[in-house]
């Protein structure tokens, strides 16, 4: 449904929509969507930040990955789900509003997550968003005779996985991460087994699949804004360190700025070819999304540093923004760049990558990485343009 398109009643058939559909664009419910699911990614950034601050460098990352899997999946799911089906029915509102209370018990587990290795509460909160959409699932199947295996392979397969989930809480902790991992696996293997059933895959729209995730991309990145207008205001509240702050606000401003322009310079529509191509995208922007989360909490822990209120070198501070920058380019280069880029691009992502992590060991590490961005963008406007699109020059 778009959104010039009256709003149908109560409880309507969900049939399949047609992955040519024109202007096919995000919901206002979609919009909302994500904006709760801020809540959950700021919950997970924050102990992030707080546990590299105190030195627990190992446990920070350890709790920040587990704990972004659940709020990214639990998003990704519905994504691909509504890209394919959305009646924006009542029903479908409704269905979709329990999500969202699942998205936020799971964020107010997040600190139990995070101080005593306690998931219950992310556990719960999560199976309720995992449930709802076997709810969706259902009707999906009921009114999609064509996919109707497809559909029920989806819910079966969710069901079975959250009984899992429900049953680790029950594990000893020498098995917590092993059987995370394992089930890790099982989830990401369900959308595997049901995109191959005989009736065939879900009709979801490559132009609304790329808009959504370009949404969810700026929503991480708004991590890394609120840090730089943090340190900016303690520079203003304290009067200590000013320059150094300053420096770290508008280098962290300049960081967002380039990730956000790497990101969005080209469009991804043209990679979402097949269902196997989409699955890699779609899959492959975990590490986008929590590295450019992570990048916020970095800057944030580069503050504190700078302020004296860290437990740790210059050299750990520099990497707490160096390390999920690095990621990031490295995922959009193999995403975005890798697919149907010719030329220095090819090369210039990877070299600046590697140069990034380099930055922690010299003066002003954030302002260097920042500047490696800045070179970055530069090369990519004038090389990379200049390089045909070898989707776009083919279609």
């Amino acid at each position: 449904m778009t959104s010039t398109e009256p709003r149908r009643g109560w409880l309507t058939p969900m049939r399949a929509r047609s992955a040519g559909e024109q202007h096919r664009v995000a919901t206002p419910l979609e919009l909302f969507f994500d904006l709760c699911f801020v809540v959950a990614v700021a919950q997970a950034a924050t102990p992030l930040h707080h546990d590299i601050a105190e030195g627990h460098v190992g446990h920070g990352l350890q709790s920040y990955l587990l704990v972004f899997f659940a709020i990214w999946w639990a998003w990704m799911n519905f994504t691909w789900f509504a890209s394919a089906y959305d009646t924006d029915d009542d029903v479908y509102r409704i269905t979709t509003f329990v999500q969202i209370a699942g998205a936020l018990v799971l964020a107010a587990g997040v600190s139990s997550a995070f101080e005593s290795g306690d998931y219950l509460g992310i556990t719960v909160g999560y199976v309720i968003m995992r449930l709802a959409m076997v709810a969706q699932w259902l009707r999906a199947g009921r009114a999609d005779e064509q996919r109707r295996a497809t559909a029920r392979i989806y819910a079966v397969g969710i069901t079975l996985v959250q009984i899992l989930w429900l049953t680790r809480l029950l594990l000893p902790e020498e098995w917590a991460t092993p059987s995370f991992l394992v089930l890790v696996v099982c989830e990401l293997l369900v959308p595997v087994l049901a995109e191959r059933a005989p009736g065939g895959p879900t009709t979801w729209h490559a132009h609304h699949i790329a808009e959504r995730y370009g949404l969810f991309t700026i929503i991480m990145l708004g991590e890394a804004v609120s840090a730089a207008t943090i340190a900016i205001r303690t520079a203003l509240d304290t009067g200590e360190q000013v320059s150094d702050l300053v420096a770290v606000a508008v280098a962290g401003l300049v960081i967002v700025f380039a990730l956000w322009w790497l990101y969005f310079d080209r469009s991804a529509q043209g990679l979402l070819t097949s269902v196997r191509a989409g699955m890699l995208w779609g899959y492959g922007h975990y590490f986008i999304f929590a590295a450019a989360a992570a990048a916020g909490a970095g800057i944030a822990v580069k503050v504190d540093y700078d302020t004296h209120h860290a437990h740790i070198s210059g050299v750990t501070a520099g990497y707490a923004v160096a390390v999920p920058v690095m990621v990031y380019l490295v995922f959009v280069w193999l995403l975005h760049i890798r697919p149907h880029q010719t030329g220095p691009m090819l090369f210039a992502y990877p070299a600046v990558a590697v140069l990034v992590l380099l930055a922690p060991f010299g003066p002003a590490p954030v302002v260097v990485i920042a500047g490696l961005l800045v070179a970055l963008v530069a090369v990519n406007v004038i090389a990379g343009r200049r390089t045909p699109d070898r989707l776009e020059s083919a279609v």
